[in-house]
């Protein structure tokens, strides 16, 4: 909770306002899928790693911070990719700015679960 309340709570907001920028030329469905993919991106496996990291940090667990870990965070990245693009689909495109961060909250907090389990899914 205190990521989320500090961290990602600065960096979403700030990135999805970043997307609006961004995509504010293009029109269609060129919008829609830069939008959507311009969000998966951000939500890599690097961003994925270092969420399994801060598991690893808060849980006294430092040690298990390793390539491995890395692995893993890919793994669960690919296999996640379809319900990635629908979720980021519908907070890019059919969710006012004001409300994508709480939106997205929702789905990372449901993701974090599954980041969690990813680790014993993919070991």
């Amino acid at each position: 909770m205190l990521i989320g309340a500090t961290v990602y709570a600065f960096e979403i907001p700030n990135y999805f306002a970043w997307i609006d920028k961004k995509t504010s030329s293009i029109s269609g469905i060129k919008k829609t899928l830069a939008k959507t993919g311009l969000a998966i991106l951000y939500f890599n496996p690097l961003w994925i790693f270092r969420h399994l990291a801060f598991i690893k940090l808060f849980t006294g667990n430092y040690d298990q911070i390793n390539i491995s870990l890395m692995q893993i965070a890919i793994l669960s990245f690919v296999v996640n990719i379809p319900i990635s693009f629908i979720a980021n689909y519908l907070i890019q495109n059919k969710i006012k700015l004001n409300w994508r961060f709480l939106a997205s909250a929702i789905f990372s907090a449901l993701m974090a679960i599954y980041y969690a389990l990813s680790e014993t899914i993919f070991k």
